[in-house]
Order: structure tokens, then C-alpha cells, then sequence
């Protein structure tokens, strides 16, 4: 009786939309919660002197949502986390705008990712096509 209820409709176009609506879907996220939007010029420890102590470079980076710091000033690790308890905490208005924009392109093509796996059982919702529906879609959040 599974017949009934889902006629699987699995063609090469679909699965290969599906998994790269999921694959975007995840990229954007990436992108949104990454701290290397920003990257400073690259430090070294001057603090840290003398023998066997390596200290490396370090670059300071900023994102839209984090940022990574050196901890110590022997330069002990890297903290990476958020770097704005509120909203208005962050860095600017156009700042403000990219997340605003950036959390709802990633928010629709999460949509669009979970619907795409209904296209693999239904071509069409409310005599609308689902690839047309979540192209659309997908065109506005982009």
C-alpha cells in the first residue's frame, strides 16, 4: 500500500537538485557563522622571547557573527565565538543589514532543501511545479 500513498519519482535532475539544494543550504550557514570575513595583518608574539618558544603567526579575523582573538600573552590558543551579545552590539549598520539578509537567504534555502526532498515523491503542490516553486524561491534568497 505504499504505492498509495508516495509514487517515488527519482530522476537524475531531481536527485542531483536536491543534494545541491542541501550542499548550498549548509555552505550559507558556513559562511554565516564564519569568523574569516575580515582578516588582519599577521602577529607574531613579541612577547614571547628566547629559547625553543615558538610562537608563530597569528591574524586576527572578524566575521559577520564571530571573531577569533589570541588568549594569553604568551599566546597560549586561539578563541573563536561571538563577539556581540545583542544585536545592536554588532559592528554597524551595514553589518546589521548582511546578517539580517545572509539569516534569511540561509533560513529559505533550508526551506527550499526540506522541500526538495518532497520532489522525490510529488512533482507538483496545488497544481504548482515544486521546481518552480523552489526555484523561485531559491532565486529570491540568493
Amino acid at each position: 500500500r505504499l504505492n498509495a500513498m508516495c509514487h517515488v519519482i527519482v530522476t537524475c535532475r531531481s536527485m542531483l537538485w536536491t543534494l545541491l539544494s542541501i550542499v548550498v543550504a549548509f555552505a550559507e550557514l558556513i559562511a554565516f557563522m564564519s569568523p574569516d570575513w575580515l582578516l588582519g595583518f599577521p602577529q607574531s608574539d613579541s612577547t614571547a622571547s628566547g629559547a625553543g618558544v615558538d610562537s608563530g603567526e597569528y591574524r586576527p579575523s572578524l566575521g559577520l557573527y564571530s571573531r577569533c582573538l589570541r588568549i594569553g600573552t604568551r599566546g597560549i590558543g586561539v578563541s573563536c565565538g561571538p563577539y556581540a551579545g545583542t544585536f545592536g552590539e554588532v559592528a554597524s549598520g551595514f553589518w546589521q543589514a548582511a546578517m539580517l539578509f545572509l539569516a534569511a537567504g540561509t533560513l529559505v534555502l533550508g526551506g527550499v532543501a526540506c522541500i526538495s526532498i518532497f520532489s522525490l515523491c510529488f512533482q507538483s503542490i496545488l497544481k504548482k511545479s515544486i521546481f518552480n516553486i523552489c526555484g523561485l524561491l531559491q532565486a529570491i534568497a540568493g
